[in-house]
């Protein structure tokens, strides 16, 4: 009853306007002064890191030329995007759960749902693009050409086109902004089980969170499988590149998971189901989701060598590492692609700093290729 009560409440504030501005504590059943005093709290950790994390990316990318290269800068969108939330979202959720109300009218609601969805989205497609970048660069024998910027800035104008192309309808009729949770955070107004509604939710859920993960495990799981085959091989650096990559993998998909298919499930059971969605289980998964600014940084940096030695280097204010040779090609960071069958290629590096190497298996020939990006 109380939860039924709590989405009538909703559906007319986000018919008027005006009752965003006077929605209080008391007037939302079941959140107390105490629970907005939580999530204010929380929203106010993840802004701070959030904002941290991703200033210290945009920063070290600034300081260091040489991290200037095509897949280092769809990881620089990724920052960018989520920096723009702690700037644009977190600031005005919080100052709500602060006065337990939203404070900017229905304007400012549907412009917090607008950017927090056009940039979490863009977030989540570029995490899906930076699979499949990495996953053609290391399976489909595609040269890491630290020169060809082309491709990457192709790939970071389509997540943002991507993005817009789902998060403008709503301003149009197909669903709409409103407000969600205990009233202090906006979002597609998925409490409205509408048919437009409801087919928007899907697509969005469809779109714009399943497909991404799907790629990204594929993309993933692919790249396992590759340096599983040439850690058969060898016995030593290549177990120790697999344990890397394996972690890294598990870390990247859990984060996604955990960050993001709370919300997306609570969107889906609040459009389809009335009633089953509490204002705690909406605020926690939205919680969730923010926190994705702040997790974000910390895993595809701290497994970035390259951003993790640069980084290193600007806390203790050394010189710049070394992570080029003079014809431009990296020595470092390499990520080795395994491939079967074909001939054995030359046990010698090429002009971009890739190595190749071959070993007999049977009838096969194992085709071991590193190819150094920075």
């Amino acid at each position: 009853m109380i939860t039924v009560r709590y989405f009538m409440l909703l559906r007319e504030s986000s018919e008027n306007g005006s009752q965003l501005d006077t929605l209080t504590p008391v007037d939302l059943p079941g959140f107390s002064r105490t629970g907005f005093t939580v999530v204010a709290v929380c929203l106010g950790i993840i802004f701070v890191f959030g904002f941290l994390n991703n200033f210290l990316v945009l920063l070290v990318f600034a300081r260091f030329h040489v991290l200037r290269t095509p897949i280092n800068l769809i990881l620089l969108n990724i920052s960018v995007s989520d920096m723009l939330v702690c700037i644009f979202g977190t600031p005005l959720s919080f100052a709500a759960s602060v006065y337990g109300r939203w404070l900017t009218g229905v304007h400012g609601c549907r412009w917090y749902g607008f950017a927090n969805a056009l940039f979490g989205i863009v977030s989540l497609v570029s995490l899906a693009v930076l699979s499949y970048e990495r996953y053609s660069t290391i399976l489909c024998c595609s040269k890491a050409d630290v020169s060809d910027y082309r491709k990457a800035w192709l790939f970071i104008t389509g997540c943002w086109l991507y993005s817009l192309m789902w998060t403008v309808p709503p301003l149009f009729g197909w669903s709409s902004y409103g407000p969600e949770g205990p009233g202090t955070t906006c979002s597609v107004q998925w409490n409205q089980r509408s048919p437009e509604t409801r087919s928007y939710v899907i697509c969005l859920f469809v779109f714009c969170l399943l497909l991404p993960l799907l790629l990204m495990v594929y993309c993933y799981g692919k790249i396992l499988i590759a340096i599983h085959g040439v850690a058969k091989i060898n016995q030593t650096a290549a177990q120790r590149r697999e344990t890397h990559v394996l972690v890294m993998v598990v870390s990247m998909v859990s984060c996604y998971l955990l960050c993001w298919m709370p919300y997306g499930v609570m969107a889906l059971l609040g459009t389809f189901s009335a009633g089953t969605v509490s204002p705690t289980a909406s605020v926690v998964s939205s919680i969730l989701a923010k926190s994705s600014t702040v997790l974000n940084p910390i895993i595809y940096i701290l497994f970035n060598n390259q951003f993790y030695r640069c980084f290193i280097t600007l806390v203790r204010c050394g010189p710049a590492p070394a992570l080029h040779t003079e014809e431009g090609g990296a020595q470092q960071d390499c990520i080795p692609m395994g491939s079967y069958g074909g001939t054995s290629p030359p046990d010698s590096p090429d002009k971009f700093g890739s190595q190749k190497a071959s070993v007999q298996r049977g009838n096969r020939t194992l085709v071991l290729v590193v190819h150094c990006t920075s």
